[in-house]
């Protein structure tokens, strides 16, 4: 029987365009979980290196807490975006429960926050609880204990925004989101606050020649907090008002953006492990 040619080009086509379909279809999780697993990778190896140069009394501190902390929830964060991306990619038809991609966004979102608040941690170094008044305290920390709140609010508000979404089966979450937007200016000002207080005492408590040890880690730790966080909320603000198109982009970037922002201070806590914080 011959075969009509419409036909023949169909049965010899209709298996390559189900496989590029598919292969189209499960392109953005594959690329996102070969970028969750590279840095998941990297940051159990920096949390492995952060033990081992720890000492009886460093574990102590709330600084070595806290970034132990932010580990095991960007870790947590790792194994969620892992598992959603991973059913995905080998199953597109089972897909995970839309509660396990909002607890996963939410895990990515909220990070950052922690990381940023490490460094409030550091300022009662320069600020000693024992000699310092609380007016002063209160001037302090009056400002970047407001805006973090104000970042839980908006963080909080996105996370609803984001279920809605996911409920609907359409839109773009993360597209010119307000809430969003104003997370990273936030996050922006909240590390130039710090950054640019560091910097106002080491010029006051600077003796000419001189630099303090302790004042200089506490400054090279702030600048690793702020400089690549700095560079990658730029991109994301950029990006979340002029790239609609494209959603794997924004969730690449914020994923990206936070173990840059947990790395960050981690390799500053790894750097002066053996000093007293």
């Amino acid at each position: 029987m011959q075969i009509h040619p419409i036909s023949r080009m169909s049965s010899a086509t209709d298996p390559e365009s189900t496989i590029d379909g598919y292969v189209e279809r499960i392109q953005p999780a594959f690329f996102v979980l070969l970028a969750n697993t590279a840095f998941s990778a990297s940051l159990f190896t920096l949390f492995v290196v952060l033990l081992v140069l720890s000492t009886k009394e460093s574990r102590r501190r709330v600084a070595f807490r806290l970034n132990v902390l932010a580990i095991c929830i960007v870790l947590t964060m790792g194994v969620l975006v892992g598992f959603g991306d991973g059913k995905t990619v080998l199953n597109e038809l089972d897909q995970p429960l839309p509660a396990t991609f909002i607890t996963s966004m939410a895990f990515t979102v909220f990070p950052p926050l922690l990381a940023d608040s490490i460094l409030l941690t550091r300022l009662l170094a320069l600020y000693p609880l024992s000699s310092t008044d609380r007016v002063t305290l209160s001037k302090i920390f009056a400002f970047p204990l407001c805006i973090k709140c104000a970042r839980v609010v908006v963080l909080i508000l996105f996370i609803n925004g984001y279920a809605e979404v996911l409920r609907a089966g359409s839109g773009n979450p993360w597209f010119r989101n307000p809430n969003l937007i104003a997370e990273w200016t936030m996050q922006i000002a909240d590390n130039a606050y710090s950054v640019t207080l560091f910097l106002y005492n080491l010029r006051v408590r600077t003796i000419p020649g001189r630099l303090p040890a302790r004042i200089r880690q506490i400054f090279y730790i702030a600048a690793a907090n702020f400089v690549f966080p700095l560079i990658f909320n730029l991109v994301l603000i950029i990006c979340s008002t002029t790239v609609q198109s494209s959603d794997t982009l924004g969730s690449l970037l914020l994923l990206i953006n936070n173990y840059v922002t947990v790395m960050g201070v981690l390799c500053a806590t790894v750097w002066f492990s053996r000093s007293e914080w």
